[in-house]
Formats: structure tokens, sequence, C-alpha cells
């Protein structure tokens, strides 16, 4: 849902995090997401679809592959973001119109279904996923950089989305149960 159809549906965000970190860690977990698919795609094209030398010192290593499995690697990481893309558009899906970077909507509910009955925080795991695809696919250690930042901003981001969730009177009780019935945040079993 956009935000306006969310702000229509849901009320607009009531309750946001107040401290530096709650207010910025958005931003720090985004940028880092973004930043290597675009560079990447941008140097490249800018020199002539050959991967700048620069570039080519910071590739993943490839002595124990075949050029043809490699290639294959990365054709199947581009691949496998089209599913992931489908995925996302489920995870939004159900999380409809309770969807903000962070912060709480006026008529707040848990939502439980989908993606959301195995993690709580299916959104982050897709884009965690991929930034290890990007690692694929520019065959690169750029994108683990800002997977290890990504991954960083979203360890501090989720307990401050989750205690909002629990400043809330209506849904307090429920997201503690769910939080009971679906212990992973972003990973089944490990995280």
């Amino acid at each position: 849902a956009s935000t306006s159809v969310a702000s229509a549906e849901a009320g607009s965000i009531r309750t946001s995090p107040t401290s530096f970190i709650g207010k910025i860690i958005t931003p720090i977990h985004d940028l880092p997401f973004f930043i290597p698919p675009v560079t990447y795609i941008l140097c490249v094209t800018f020199n002539r679809f050959v991967q700048p030398a620069w570039m080519q010192r910071m590739s993943l290593p490839d002595t124990y592959l075949k050029h043809e499995d490699k290639v294959g690697l990365r054709v199947a990481a581009c691949a496998a973001t089209f599913v992931l893309i489908r995925f996302t558009g489920r995870i939004f899906n159900h999380l409809g119109n309770q969807w903000h970077a962070i912060g709480r909507r006026e008529k707040s509910r848990v939502i439980q279904t989908g993606p959301y009955a195995v993690v709580r925080h299916p959104l982050y795991t897709s884009v965690l996923i991929q930034g290890l695809l990007f690692t694929l696919m520019s065959w690169s250690y750029a994108p683990l950089v800002g997977f290890g930042i990504t991954a960083g901003a979203l360890a501090v981001k989720m307990p401050i989305e989750e205690d909002l969730i629990m400043q809330d009177p209506d849904v307090a009780a429920e997201y503690r149960a769910y939080m009971q019935r679906v212990p992973a945040r972003v990973i089944p079993f490990i995280w």
C-alpha cells in the first residue's frame, strides 16, 4: 500500500522513535544496501561495460571455478533476484496498510500471516538475501561490506521497532504472544 493509502486506512504515524539512533537508523541500513549495486552499474556503464581495474581488484576469488561456473552463479543470482522481488511483493501484500519505515500507525494491528508466520521481520530477511545476491552478481567483496553494515543496522533497528510496538496498549499483549509463537526476527532458528 502506498503511504497515502496506508495513512487513509490505518491512520497516520502516531509514534516514531525519539532517540537520535532511532531517527537515523533507517538511512544507515538503506544506504549500504543501495550504494554497491548503484556504484557497480554506474562504473561499469561509464567504463564501456568493462569492470574498472579497482573493481577487479575487489573481485571474489575464482581459482576453484571455471569461467562458465562463475558466469552461471552470477546469472543464477540475477534470476534469484526476480524471485526475491516476487517474495517481497507478497510481504508487502500481507503487511498492507501497516507499512512504515519505523513507527506505529493510529490503527495498529499485528500482522501474523504469510511470511510473518515464519519470521517477525521478513522484509529485512529479503534485504539481507538481496545483499548476498548482489555479492554474487557483481562477483565482488564490496557488497559484503554493505551487507555487514546493513545487518548491524537492522540488529539495532529491530529492537527499537519492537519497543515501539510494545508501547501500544492496543497491540502489546498480542505482539508479546506473537513474539513467543514466532521467536525468529529474520532467520528461522538462528536470528
